[in-house]
C-alpha cells in the first residue's frame, strides 16, 4: 500500500478499523488491518493532509515468507522453462496490459474523475514503465491499454468498505489484467502482490485514491505517480526500503539498501551503512510524485519473472 507516512515519533491511529503503529525511528509502519484491507498499502508524512497517505500499501511479508516466495518462483520459473515457455536469459517478458478502471463514486456522484484523467493516468504508467522520465530509468518492456471504465454509485464501495466484496463483484479479466479501483480513503493505495493471485484471483488488482490521478487535489501526490508504484507491487515489487539495511532487502541488488521510506525528496540521503545513497528517486519508495523517476534495471528483470511466473 502506499500509505500517508506520519513520522517521526511513534503514534497509534485508528484509520476506518485500522490500528497503524509507526516506529519511533521513523522506520517502516507496522499495520494490523482488518480483513479487506490485510491482503495490501500507502500512507503521507507528519503535516501531510489526512486523504490519501503513504501507509501499509501491501501485506506485510516476514523474513521467512520472503523466502518461500523466492523459492516458489525459482521453481514455478525452472519449470516453465522446462516447459518452451519461459524466457530467454538476459530478456524480458514484454506484454501489454489490460486495464480496467473502477471509479467507485458515492450516491450523490462524489469521487467522479474525467475520463481525460484517466488517459493520463493511463500515460503516466506507460511513460514509467517504459522509463521516460529519466535517463538513468529502465525499460520494463511492458506497456498498458484502457480496456475499459466503469463508474458506480455506491457509498459504502466509495468510501473502500466491503472491498473484498465489491472486488470479487467487479473485477475483470485474468491474471494478466491490472484492475483499479478509484476509491476515498485514508491511504494513497493498495496493492495485492502476483503469488497471491492462484489463492485469491477475485481480489487482485490495486485501489488507488481518486485525488491522487494526475490533475487530483492531494498535494505532492496528484501525478499520477501512486498507480505507478501500486503497479509495481502489483507485478512483483517490495519497497526499496522492504527489509531495512539488509543485503537482501527488496531482492533487487541495484536498488541500495534503506532503514525506512522517504518523505519527500531528500537529496543525498544515506540511511544505511552499506554502499549507495538511498534511492529516493525510485517508484517504490514513498517520496513526493514529483521525486519519482525511475525503475532499475534489476526491478525490469524481477517485474519479467514475476510476470512469467505467475501473470503470463
Amino acid at each position: 500500500m502506499r500509505p500517508f507516512i506520519t513520522r517521526p515519533r511513534a503514534l497509534a491511529v485508528l484509520l476506518a478499523g485500522t490500528a497503524l503503529v509507526f516506529s519511533p525511528l521513523g522506520g517502516q509502519a507496522t499495520a494490523k488491518l482488518p480483513a479487506d484491507l490485510a491482503a495490501d498499502c500507502f500512507v503521507p508524512p507528519a503535516g501531510a493532509s489526512a486523504r490519501g497517505s503513504h501507509g501499509p500499501d501491501t501485506r506485510e511479508v516476514s523474513p521467512a515468507e520472503q523466502k518461500a516466495i523466492e523459492a516458489r518462483t525459482a521453481q514455478l520459473l525452472k519449470a516453465k522453462a522446462a516447459r518452451g515457455i519461459g524466457v530467454p536469459k538476459g530478456a524480458l517478458a514484454a506484454a501489454n496490459v489490460p486495464v480496467y478502471v473502477h471509479v467507485m463514486r458515492d450516491a450523490a456522484g462524489n469521487g467522479d474523475v474525467t475520463d481525460s484523467q484517466i488517459t493520463q493516468q493511463l500515460a503516466v504508467l506507460n511513460e514509467t514503465f517504459a522509463g521516460q522520465e529519466s535517463s538513468a530509468a529502465a525499460n520494463t518492456g511492458f506497456t498498458f491499454t484502457l480496456a475499459g471504465t466503469f463508474r458506480y454509485n455506491n457509498n459504502q464501495w466509495h468510501k473502500d468498505r466491503q472491498s473484498s466484496s465489491y472486488r470479487k463483484q467487479t473485477r475483470k479479466g485474468g491474471a494478466n489484467a491490472l484492475n483499479i479501483w478509484l476509491v476515498d480513503f485514508a491511504y494513497l493505495g493498495i496493492a495485492t502482490f502476483p503469488w497471491d493471485y492462484d489463492r485469491n484471483p477475485k481480489i487482485d488488482g490495486i485501489r488507488v485514491h481518486y485525488d491522487s490521478l494526475p490533475g487530483g487535489g492531494i498535494a505532492n501526490y496528484n501525478l499520477g505517480e501512486t498507480a505507478t508504484h501500486e503497479a509495481g507491487h502489483w507485478f512483483g515489487l517490495y519497497h526499496t526500503f522492504q527489509g531495512g539495511c539488509t543485503s537482501t532487502n527488496d531482492e533487487v541488488t541495484d536498488t541500495p539498501a534503506q532503514s525506512s521510506s522517504t518523505n519527500g525528496c531528500p537529496e543525498g540521503r544515506d540511511s544505511c551503512s552499506l554502499p549507495g545513497l538511498d534511492p529516493i528517486h525510485n517508484y517504490m519508495d514513498y517520496s513526493y510524485d514529483s521525486c519519482y523517476n525511475q525503475f532499475t534495471p534489476g526491478q525490469s528483470t524481477r517485474i519479467s519473472d514475476m510476470w512469467t511466473a505467475y501473470r503470463a
